[in-house]
């Protein structure tokens, strides 16, 4: 018994014509895709773009950009694209619900990376989380505390959130309030903050500081003291700053009041009238 083979052939000529057609497609858009998203990311990096933005539109253009060539290809074999592109819409749409936190996290990394709100090395607070910026990923923040823990907050926690960057500018003021007894000597410990302000090697001559009466409290004559250093000498100028006046106090006998209460016993009888026998008939 012979086979048609001939009949075959010719059934199955168009086909495969069709499938290397789908073959060539494929492989050809594969590579012109690579060699435009090669051009494209030197094109991102010599404009200064970060490093993560480019990895990510890049990796956002690629899988677009072969999802054409597959429905391309697809639509060479007799595959309806609108069918693959129904599939591939619908299925897209279904990952977004499911992933719509990572989804909203990944967003809201693409605007920290666009608008810089802080930089790697920046030392900052964003909600109630602080320490220095380890790093910016797309999906989340790494945040290295003071205590040397790692903190990662969701990017879209960031977005959300109050963001206080205490590096973004070269220069801050160190506020200290500090009170005195009200039997002590105002002028003296006034003169005496003055001079420990400007002894302060740290200390920028611009702008000028401040030392003033700010409040007559229940229990102390409060002092605001403000003056300005380097971001990144603040945090051991105002310590070692505090330090200094208590030292210098106690050996100038400016008292540093603690808080205190006056209570006032109303109805008790007087300390030297004689109480009432609670058993006595």
């Amino acid at each position: 018994m012979s086979f048609p083979v001939a009949e075959y052939l010719a059934i199955a000529r168009p086909f495969l014509i069709n499938v290397l057609a789908a073959l060539a497609i494929f492989i050809i858009g594969k590579w012109a895709v690579g060699i435009a998203l090669n051009l494209l990311k030197k094109a991102m990096t010599r404009g200064r773009m970060d490093e993560t933005l480019v990895s990510f539109l890049s990796n956002v253009i690629y899988g677009l950009a072969m999802a054409v060539v597959i429905i391309s290809a697809l639509g060479q074999v007799g595959v309806s694209t609108t069918s693959a592109a129904a599939i591939l819409g619908g299925a897209a749409l279904a990952i977004g619900l499911s992933l719509q936190g990572q989804l909203s996290s990944l967003a809201a990394g693409v605007i920290l990376i666009i608008f810089r709100p802080f930089k790697k090395g920046d030392f900052v607070k964003i909600g109630g989380e602080m320490g220095v910026v380890d790093e910016i990923k797309i999906i989340h923040t790494v945040l290295k505390s003071l205590d040397n823990q790692f903190v990662i907050v969701p990017n879209n926690n960031v977005t959300t959130n109050v963001i206080t960057n205490f590096s973004a500018l070269p220069t801050r003021r160190v506020d200290l309030t500090i009170g005195i007894g009200y039997g002590s000597d105002l002028l003296k410990a006034k003169r005496v903050l003055q001079e420990l302000v400007d002894s302060e090697p740290r200390r920028l001559e611009e702008p000028a500081s401040s030392i003033v009466v700010t409040n007559l409290g229940d229990n102390s004559v409060d002092f605001a003291v403000r003056f300005w250093v380097n971001s990144g000498d603040w945090w051991s100028t105002r310590c070692e700053t505090i330090e200094r006046i208590k030292l210098r106090f106690d050996a100038e006998d400016i008292e540093i009041p603690f808080p205190q209460r006056t209570v006032h016993h109303v109805g008790l009888p007087a300390a030297n009238d004689k109480l009432p026998n609670p058993v006595a008939k």
